[in-house]
């Protein structure tokens, strides 16, 4: 009964006119996001976070949730007709369904990807509901130690997931943690790491950082490659599949909402490795993957699916345990303590609308994407032919009047300005600046959960291997610390001459 009226709580919230217009609004922009190339979820947010300052935390939230879920609809329109993916999710779609539009079914490849990823981010808010409350109850156990080796378990596993070298993504965690430092020391009171700027008394703020990071380094990114908008050319019918497609591409859609919710729990899966593991997958029980990267379907069903799944596994770990999973959660977790929110264990308890109006939403959204993508494919098509040198200016404008209007502060601009050439020379040379974010957003809470734990033991580190489950996350984290390195150690054996 308690699931039933909470359940009944979320839809009256979510129901509310401006919750339905800002939940219109938010998959509409990602819808957008996902299909204009060069862009993604993170940078989107990060322009418009600004703008929830003055609406309920409610609508801030429902608004952001889904310009994320949104772009993964989005991404696979460029993946389909263009080939350039417009998400990083999308990328493994450009494989199969560019493939199929060149046959002349892009019209059966838009329409499953469409109709895969509703069923899949509809299955994904289902377990959303059920995982993250029990979760929760779980999380009211945790004391300062284990959600400090929580956290340090979380930047472990993102680091060991990365795409580079582990090494890479350790240092930018490293860079992020020391950014989480930089204002007034909350013990001492002290200054640390301010340079007697007035403004950074408080921190740096986290808009800026990202907006920066993933919104102006696109820009410098993109502006120095010959990126060619040649949309193929097809007369797009047919969206609905076949009987043949659809028995092609059920299993690929329940494998891939499988497989993406629970890699979406993971601190550092998300949705890019969901889709890649998806695609893996799938290739491997087919019966032909010889013919996978020709135009098969379930290449594109299965990690269109996963990528929509992987969205609402990674809402478990931020509502339930106050714990982003990736960069995009690190920005949601942001705008809820902007709001004065902390997510954790006593959100439902504390706040059941914050909770269950953002989740009830995710079914309505996922219905007005269903209803945006199919019958606006033309629409999304003459989007993709907005030249560049007019989108990135556009994109530039949007970023200064957004940093600025945060506290009307040029040095708000000035650290997006830094941020943004650092971001650039990150890219350039391949470190990833998830690390960085999601650090950067945990830094205080692992500093006061640290300080905690030692007043706790009177400044012994043991405090953190005498509690079962503090134990068992730091074991996990320093097992994935020293993996990468046992081939190393097995290249260095001292072989005694004979």
């Amino acid at each position: 009964m308690d699931v039933l009226g909470n359940i009944w709580v979320g839809f009256q919230t979510a129901f509310q006119p401006m919750n339905l217009l800002f939940c219109f609004l938010g998959v509409l922009m990602g819808t957008l996001v996902g299909v204009l190339p060069g862009l993604g979820p993170v940078a989107a947010m990060s322009l418009l976070l600004p703008t929830t300052f003055h609406v309920s935390p409610v609508s801030a939230i429902i608004l952001l949730a889904g310009i994320y879920y949104g772009a993964m609809y989005g991404g696979s329109t460029t993946s389909i007709l263009v080939n350039i993916p417009g998400e990083v999710a999308s990328v493994v779609t450009c494989l199969d369904g560019y493939q199929m539009a060149r046959q002349g079914r892009a019209g059966p490849a838009l329409g499953i990807s469409a109709l895969g990823s509703f069923m899949a981010g509809t299955l994904s808010t289902v377990g959303l509901m059920f995982l993250a409350p029990p979760l929760a109850e779980v999380a009211l156990k945790f004391g300062p130690p284990e959600y400090f080796s929580l956290m340090t378990v979380g930047l472990t596993i993102l680091s060991f997931l990365a795409s580079g070298p582990m090494w890479k993504a350790l240092v930018m965690a490293a860079f992020g943690l020391f950014l989480g430092c930089v204002g007034i020391d909350t013990v001492t009171a002290t200054f640390r790491f301010s340079f007697n700027i007035i403004e950074l008394s408080d921190g740096i703020g986290l808009v800026p950082v990202a907006m920066g990071l993933f919104g102006i380094s696109e820009v410098m990114l993109n502006v120095e490659k010959s990126m060619e908008q040649s949309i193929f050319e097809t007369k797009i019918k047919a969206l609905l599949p076949t009987l043949k497609d659809w028995a092609d591409s059920l299993w690929p859609i329940a494998r891939g909402t499988v497989l993406g919710f629970f890699l979406g729990i993971l601190p550092g899966g998300g949705a890019f490795i969901a889709s890649f593991t998806s695609y893996a997958l799938e290739k491997k029980l087919s019966r032909h993957p010889e013919k996978f990267g020709t135009g098969m379907i379930a290449g594109v069903a299965g990690p269109e699916s996963a990528n929509n799944a992987a969205t609402g596994g990674a809402f478990i770990p931020l509502l339930s345990l106050g714990i982003p999973a990736n960069a995009v959660m690190a920005l949601l977790l942001g705008a809820f303590i902007l709001h004065g929110i902390t997510p954790g264990p006593m959100l439902i308890q504390q706040h059941p609308k914050i909770f269950w109006g953002p989740v009830a939403s995710m079914y309505l959204g996922n219905v007005m994407l269903l209803v945006l993508n199919l019958p606006l494919i033309g629409l999304w098509v003459k989007i993709l032919k907005v030249p560049y040198p007019i989108l990135f200016p556009l994109i530039l404008l949007f970023c200064l009047i957004g940093a600025y209007s945060l506290n009307n502060s040029v040095i708000d601009v000035m650290i997006m300005a830094v941020f943004g050439l650092i971001g650039y020379f990150l890219k350039k040379f391949q470190y990833e600046a998830a690390p960085l974010v999601l650090a950067f957003v945990l830094g205080p809470m692992m500093e006061n959960s640290l300080r905690q734990s030692l007043f706790m033991s009177e400044g012994s580190l043991l405090i953190f291997f005498q509690r079962p489950i503090s134990t068992a996350l730091m074991g996990t984290a320093i097992v994935l610390l020293v993996f990468p390195l046992v081939p190393w150690f097995k290249k260095k054996r001292f072989i005694i001459p004979a």
